[in-house]
């Protein structure tokens, strides 16, 4: 999210904690496309 604020896209919904575990957020790009950020750590493949 950091990352999309700095490339000058706009923070819609900060990445917070989920229901399901993980955490998600929503940004939009330059040209007003939504984008959502997800990350559980639940979900990484096993090693």
């Amino acid at each position: 999210m950091q990352q999309a604020a700095a490339a000058g896209g706009t923070i819609v919904k900060p990445a917070q904690a989920t229901f399901w575990g993980g955490y998600a957020g929503y940004f939009a790009d330059l040209d007003g496309h939504l984008w959502e950020v997800a990350w559980n750590p639940q979900m990484l493949p096993a090693d």
